[in-house]
């Protein structure tokens, strides 16, 4: 699917999220990762242009659009700054998302609109020291009144969200979904992540003392909404990468027709030349099979196999092509002048958050051989 495929709706909103990251995102990214700033009023600007919930109905306080217009939101956003890419993608995908498809009614209406609109931030709290990728392992329990005890790890957007969906095992062993909000008593988060890149996001650690918690779905059900969850974050993911990836290219592109050589650009030097074409085609590649995971789950399909590929194949692009970035800009490449080791730095989570880039390949290689993957 190209550009041209796109529907006018979908084109408004890409371009819409292109402007606001060219005009406004973009020329705070650098100081923002210098100085490990959350740039709050960003999202309160994105809720107001509808591009905190583009995918989620007008009737809950969204832009109605479908999947793949935020696919295209978050890949524009990435683009000029991952942190704000995946503080979208986390408060959408894996807050506010899940309400609608997972809460009640009441719940929807009450919980979902502040979200949509910008105006309270979500996350997303499954992680733990000893419960990453094995997710089931997870020890925060609930009473049966719903007070939560234990502790969280790697939260995206946990000093700064103000609703938070958090899985504990209930009474009967089982894990159980809940909702908490900022303020709960005995709830706080402890400690910020000084992270590698996503230096505008914020990753932090989460503590429950008895905090009251609201279930959300049928009890038991946690893992069910947790992994439906992550299938449709993954999408997220590599949109984000994809952006990232997008955004090397451009400098790297520019670069190479400005940048003198033994008297000519070095773009028309072919080592540098195939270098460009090589990560342009691994970028579109990259880019339609998160297009193709988005429409599938626009229209109602399976998706888990595609998101997986998806985020893996877009993932490793990002890391690979953000390297190869710095390569073309040379020294430059490697200081702070330019945003290069930026993209560089921001591109290696993006393998390894919403299931790591193995996870991803036993995801499809199950789909594949069945029973005989699980040996």
């Amino acid at each position: 699917m190209s550009l041209s495929e796109l529907s006018d709706t979908q084109r408004d909103t890409r371009e819409l999220a292109r402007r606001f990251a060219d005009e406004v995102v973009a020329p705070g990214a650098a100081q923002w990762d210098r100085d490990h700033q959350f740039p709050a009023e960003i999202f309160k600007q994105l809720g107001e242009l509808g591009l905190m919930g583009v995918c989620v109905p007008e009737d809950h306080g969204g832009a109605g659009s479908d999947h793949l217009s935020y696919v295209l939101v978050l890949e524009e956003l990435s683009r000029a700054d991952a942190g704000v890419g995946v503080t979208v993608a986390v408060h959408t995908g894996a807050g506010t998302l899940p309400l609608l498809a997972h809460g009640s009614p009441e719940q929807a209406a009450r919980l979902v609109p502040p979200l949509a609109q910008g105006l309270e931030l979500a996350a997303f709290a499954l992680t733990e020291a000893e419960s990453g990728s094995d997710a089931g392992a997870l020890r925060t329990r609930a009473d049966a009144e719903g007070r939560i005890t234990g502790a969280k790890q790697w939260i995206t957007n946990g000093s700064h969200a103000h609703v938070f969906l958090v899985f504990a095992r209930d009474p009967d062993e089982r894990v159980s979904a809940y909702v908490v909000r900022r303020g709960a008593a005995g709830f706080r988060p402890v400690r910020e992540e000084d992270k590698l890149g996503l230096n505008s996001s914020s990753t932090a650690d989460l503590v429950f003392e008895e905090s009251p918690g609201e279930a959300l779905g049928a009890p038991g059900a946690g893992m069910r909404v947790a992994l439906a969850t992550l299938d449709g974050g993954r999408i997220g993911i590599a949109a984000q990468a994809v952006g990232i990836a997008q955004a090397a290219l451009e400098l790297a592109t520019g670069y190479a027709r400005e940048r003198q050589a033994f008297g000519r650009a070095i773009g028309g030097f072919q080592a540098i030349a195939h270098k460009l074409a090589d990560m342009q085609t691994e970028i579109e590649a990259a880019r339609a099979l998160t297009w193709r995971a988005a429409r599938l789950k626009d229209a109602g399909r399976p998706h888990t196999v595609e998101g997986a590929q998806a985020k893996l194949f877009a993932s490793a692009v990002a890391r690979r092509q953000t390297g190869e970035a710095i390569q073309v800009l040379g020294g430059y490449g490697y200081t702070k002048e330019f945003p290069a080791e930026r993209y560089y730095r921001d591109a290696k989570v993006t393998e390894i958050y919403e299931g790591t880039s193995e996870i991803q390949r036993l995801v499809i290689a199950r789909a594949l051989l069945g029973e005989a993957a699980r040996d």
